[in-house]
């Protein structure tokens, strides 16, 4: 459940590590049994609808792991970057507990139709697949290697948005793939976990590796989502704590907000199955051993050194983030090889995912984020783009 008052837990609508709130001590035999119950068989109440999508657009790939969903606003040719004139923008929506519709959740609160109306012409959002018995065994450099068919579909070099967990990924990708890059977006995503601490993270470092593997266990391989939410909290989102982090004017109980809230309710209800492996990797060579930030990490056959990375960077962070440190995002300043000049960073006014729905938030601090990419590399050293309406750095 996300719950965007919750200060003393972390909350696993978006990051599923979370889950190890269950293993600390004796919690540990309890969390098995329980999820052992839920993992066993699906009833009619864990049957799923479609995503649903606010903002029309296409499917321009479709691989194992992911669909490339185009939101352009021009023509786009397969493999080509000149249509339209336009550089063209991939969201890497997180692969988490939950869909990458966050990304197009409703008119007003939609991020990829944010950015298209602030000059984004050609953009692409990575729809992330809920994994399969048989996707069980792919790990982080399976995904990495169908993202990377993904921007040669599109045509690099490509402005890459990472949300999130997709954050890391993006930031990774840059790192092994630096001719594909032109600029890096990353909000909300955590890379140097001993930059601060939070909930998810401090108890990530306090559970044992071996309870995420028991639940991968119990899970025939994988972490499905639905029986993992019942297991953790309640299914259902208070109405009061949606409109806050939506930052909606209409007013409770209005046809507008009920509408609103429904898209909410359906995307937070709508979940993913995680493969095993990626999920115990993601667990033990990013939250435990801190591998990306220490400049450990391998990804497809190559250590990732982050001072490699020296495209232009924004990195946007939740003031009031339940989940992830701003200190844990920031810390990117000080590990890639970016110059300070064309690096930026902002704290916009709210909570985790109110980072990627919240009206205001997509008026100020992503309009913001537009304007920047619109610009030309080397402008961007002169910063000459409007000032940032969110709590600039």
């Amino acid at each position: 459940m996300y719950d965007p008052a919750a200060h003393h837990v972390a909350n696993p609508a978006f990051l599923w590590p979370a889950f190890a709130a269950a293993a600390v001590s004796e919690m540990a035999a309890f969390a098995a049994k329980q999820f052992t119950s839920l993992a066993v068989g699906q009833d009619k109440d864990t049957i799923q609808l479609r995503q649903q999508w606010a903002t029309p657009h296409k499917l321009a790939l479709e691989l194992e792991t992911v669909q490339l969903r185009d939101f352009s606003a021009v023509p786009s040719v397969p493999g080509r970057r000149d249509a339209g004139g336009c550089v063209p923008a991939l969201v890497c929506a997180p692969l988490a507990l939950h869909g990458a519709a966050i990304a197009d959740l409703a008119s007003g609160h939609s991020l990829v139709a944010a950015l298209r109306d602030a000059g984004l012409m050609r953009l692409f959002l990575t729809d992330w697949r809920s994994a399969t018995a048989e996707m069980q065994f792919l790990g982080i450099d399976n995904y990495l290697a169908d993202l990377n068919v993904l921007v040669d579909q599109i045509g690099p070099p490509i402005d890459l948005i990472g949300l999130c967990q997709g954050g890391w990924m993006a930031l990774i990708y840059a790192a092994r793939f630096p001719a594909k890059v032109r600029k890096l977006v990353l909000a909300a995503a955590p890379v140097d976990i001993a930059a601060a601490a939070s909930p998810l993270s401090s108890l990530a470092a306090a559970s044992p590796l071996a309870m995420f593997q028991e639940l991968v266990r119990l899970g025939d391989g994988r972490m499905p989502g639905r029986q993992v939410q019942r297991f953790w909290g309640p299914e259902a989102v208070e109405a009061e704590l949606i409109g806050p982090l939506l930052q909606t004017e209409h007013d409770r109980g209005s046809p507008a907000f009920a509408e609103l809230e429904t898209a909410f309710r359906d995307w937070h209800s709508w979940t993913l199955d995680l493969p095993g492996r990626f999920f115990l990797e993601v667990v033990e060579k990013l939250y435990k051993r801190n591998e990306l930030a220490t400049g450990s990490l391998t990804a497809l056959g190559q250590r990732i050194e982050l001072g490699t990375v020296k495209v232009p960077i924004f990195l946007l962070a939740a003031g009031e983030d339940e989940l992830v440190a701003p200190p844990q995002l920031f810390a990117v300043e000080d590990l890639v090889g970016t110059e300070p000049d064309n690096l930026r960073k902002a704290v916009a006014p709210c909570r985790h995912v109110g980072l990627f729905v919240g009206k205001r938030i997509l008026q100020n601090a992503w309009l913001d984020i537009a304007h920047w990419l619109a610009q030309p590399p080397h402008l961007n050293s002169t910063r000459a783009s409007a000032p940032l309406r969110a709590h600039a750095q």
